[in-house]
């Protein structure tokens, strides 16, 4: 089993990586695959609304310019996914927008290539607008159909500078407990 997640902050040793290394440990403890795509920082674009993804059902979208189909091709490879963020004006990065929004189109074209997979949300946030990025990445899995593990929190990690979420202590165990959760999960699915 493998569980593949997106960095959509430009920071490459952030604090979105640092907890998306709490929530790996736990599922690598568990004998669960991991991988990171560097998403933030990457020239991503929107969407079109070309509706080619449709026309052509080929399961990639028609704009190949960029990293998005890649990031499909690993999507559908995976059992489970996590979307990293930092909170940006109370919403998720532009980066990880545009994955959203291409990716989810081009899954309902296909019939739903991500139903059924395992996906998880995980933010972090200097004080607040946390839990509408939280949101707007669990509406993406919860519309393709995915399905989505709880912790003993909402999944984010407080700190702005590098480095200071390793101080919020509930988010960590926050991080820690959604991958043992995920881990549990994508094993009774599997």
């Amino acid at each position: 089993m493998k569980v593949v997640a997106f960095n959509g902050s430009p920071r490459k040793d952030g604090n979105c990586v640092r907890l998306i290394h709490h929530v790996f440990t736990a599922l690598n403890a568990e004998g669960i695959e991991t991988e990171m795509v560097q998403l933030g920082g990457n020239l991503i674009h929107g969407c079109k609304a070309c509706y080619q993804c449709f026309e052509r059902k080929d399961g990639r979208c028609v704009v190949a310019a960029d990293m998005v189909n890649d990031c499909l091709a690993k999507m559908r490879q995976a059992d489970g996914i996590l979307f990293a963020s930092p909170t940006y004006f109370a919403d998720i990065t532009p980066e990880l927008k545009a994955l959203i929004d291409r990716s989810g189109l081009v899954s309902k074209a296909n019939g739903g290539l991500l139903k059924r997979k395992v996906g998880a949300a995980v933010v972090a946030v200097r004080r607040a607008g946390a839990i509408h990025a939280f949101d707007s990445i669990n509406h993406f899995f919860l519309i393709g159909e995915m399905i989505i593990p709880g912790s003993c929190y909402w999944n984010m990690g407080i700190g702005r500078e590098k480095g200071e979420v390793e101080n919020d202590e509930e988010g960590i165990r926050t991080m820690k407990l959604l991958g043992e959760n995920m881990a549990w999960l994508l094993k009774k699915l599997g």
